[in-house]
């Protein structure tokens, strides 16, 4: 991880395409700014977190469906039936 100081008004650039600009900084927190192409997204670390629970609780909920051949293929090229177990 590359870790850098920087005073209010000072930028960092990632690229050619994306800036991080120190907006204020006060006691315990800092106001960044992020310029960035429509197509990054820009999320912060805890709504991606939250995301991933959620995906995973979801994940979790839903039921799985085993889909078998209902019978082999006898010769090569001939088409496989399929149905649910």
């Amino acid at each position: 991880m590359l870790v850098l100081t920087r005073k209010q008004a000072e930028t960092i650039h990632i690229g050619d395409d994306i800036v991080i600009k120190v907006i204020q900084t006060g006691r315990g927190s800092i106001k960044i700014g992020v310029e960035a192409p429509g197509a990054v997204r820009v999320l912060r670390g805890e709504v991606v977190e939250e995301a991933a629970k959620h995906s995973a609780t979801s994940q979790a909920q839903v039921s799985t469906r085993v889909v078998r051949p209902t019978k082999p293929a006898k010769k090569a090229g001939e088409t496989i039936r399929f149905g649910a177990v």
